[in-house]
């Protein structure tokens, strides 16, 4: 598609635009140009009556900054107004290609999460976002535990395209768990849900928007916009006869403890986490539970390889208003805890047990570095204790951004269909996505691309790799 030129003057100086098919190019002088890519663009327009064109548009201030928001006006010569206003309509079309614009969406807002700033970043820097780009806003702060979840649960579904969380991830185990329990859950799941991260952890945001992203809200809005629905997989956890859904992950001992261990200490970050993990390695205690689960593949090079393997398709806007089985309601639970056919007991004693989707669950944690987002299973890491000392797991812990303790031999990565936990002791911590439960018997089973999320990429956005001396 050929490029698209329109000379303008703004204050004098000469201003040309160069649209091509991934960015606009905007050069002002002979010297000073900046080049935009589409995905950044949020709104272009051309007054007429005024001969003005206006391109807003999310960029850097530096190389490593996080995006903001700005706003670029031009007055246009008389001889170029027809190429002006037919730039700016091809350059919001082609921002949006294959986009549903204007998009419907609700805000839950909890105004506690993290560090307390959920309501000033959403007021300052996502909400100009949104409305620049033409969304309509039904915006809702919690004021406790479990609003988010009656809310999802009554959850009205043809008046909205998308629902954004502006915390962190607990926010969206309320959703998940409402959509759960909605009149017609599968058509309630199919209402993606898009986090702007201003929690401590964001897990779900760095899997989505990547390391260097994940915590940036700007970034998030862009994909609240611009995001195509991708289907995941959550997870069915059944415990004293009642099912919760767990969308990240589901902790035991060392990992459970420093984070809901920590919870006390929100204002402190990211930060609660590491002093969570040295608290938790004074103390340096073996996690009392019998594990038992339905294997898949255990070899950590094959899994590997199928990560790598994966071809991912450019993400296809789904029709959000999609005809949905008649059976409406989630599936049964498929293993009874009676059921002991064909389930394998892990032998060794473990420092922590870890399982989930995702491969982010922190900003310096990639727990799960071969998790796919619909392969249908549950990624089990069985951390034991196995000549380990205090100092090994610190000086492992400093190579778990990148995903290094998976090739560790004293970590067990298992994929399985489904698992259960038998404490062997009365005293335990346990947490589902981050939230405390009671720590007694329970059961995982996956259910296959339930849940449905915004995403820029169509898959997870955490690059992996094998360690350099493993290399073929």
């Amino acid at each position: 598609m050929a490029d698209i030129d329109t000379l303008a003057v703004v204050q004098g100086k000469s201003t040309r635009y160069c649209l091509s098919s991934t960015a606009l190019t905007v050069t002002i002088g002979s010297k000073n140009s900046q080049t935009i890519p589409l995905h950044n663009i949020v709104a272009t327009s051309f007054n007429a009556q005024s001969q003005t064109l206006n391109i807003s548009y999310a960029t850097r201030k530096k190389k490593k900054a996080p995006l903001v928001l700005e706003h670029l006006s031009g007055h246009v010569e008389e001889s170029q107004v027809e190429s002006a206003s037919k730039l700016a309509n091809t350059t919001l079309q082609w921002a949006y290609k294959g986009i549903k614009p204007n998009r419907r969406l609700k805000v839950l807002i909890n105004p506690h999460g993290g560090v307390g700033k959920g309501v000033s970043l959403f007021n300052n820097l996502v909400k100009p976002v949104l409305k620049t780009a033409g969304c309509s806003l039904d915006i809702v702060q919690t004021k406790k535990a479990g609003d988010a979840y009656d809310i999802a649960k009554s959850f009205p579904l043809d008046e909205f395209d998308a629902i954004l969380t502006v915390s962190g991830d607990g926010l969206i185990h309320e959703v998940l768990n409402g959509f759960a329990n909605h009149a017609h859950p599968r058509k309630a799941f199919r209402i993606p849900v898009s986090p702007i991260p201003t929690g401590s952890g964001n897990g779900l945001s760095l899997n989505l928007l990547g390391i260097e992203d994940g915590f940036d809200v700007v970034a998030a809005a862009l994909n609240a916009i611009k995001g195509s629905p991708m289907h995941v997989d959550v997870f069915s956890v059944t415990q004293s006869g009642k099912r919760t859904i767990s969308f990240m992950s589901q902790a035991l001992g060392l990992m459970a403890d420093l984070d809901v261990g920590t919870d006390n200490l929100r204002w402190m970050g990211s930060s609660r986490f590491t002093y969570g993990l040295l608290r938790g390695l004074i103390r340096f205690k073996a996690c009392q539970v019998q594990l038992s689960y339905k294997g898949v593949e255990t070899d950590k090079k094959k899994m590997f390889d199928t990560l790598k393997s994966r071809h991912y398709q450019d993400p296809s806007v789904l029709d959000l208003q999609e005809d949905e089985p008649d059976d409406s309601s989630l599936p049964e639970r498929q293993y009874s805890f009676d059921d002991t056919e064909g389930w394998t007991t892990f032998q060794e004693p473990l420092l922590y047990l870890y399982a989930g989707k995702g491969p982010y669950v922190a900003r310096d944690f990639m727990a799960f570095p071969v998790s796919l987002p619909d392969d249908g299973l549950i990624d089990v890491v069985a951390q034991t204790n196995r000549n380990l000392s205090r100092t090994d797991v610190l000086t492992s812990f400093g190579r778990a951004q990148r995903g290094e303790l998976y090739w560790d031999d004293s970590c067990s990565y298992l994929k399985v269909r489904a698992y259960r936990i038998k404490p062997l002791s009365q005293k335990g911590c346990l947490a589902f996505d981050g939230e405390p439960f009671p720590f007694e018997e329970f059961q995982v089973e996956v259910l296959p691309k339930l849940a449905t999320l915004l995403s820029p990429h169509g898959f997870y956005n955490a690059p992996f790799n094998e360690p350099a001396a493993s290399k073929r």
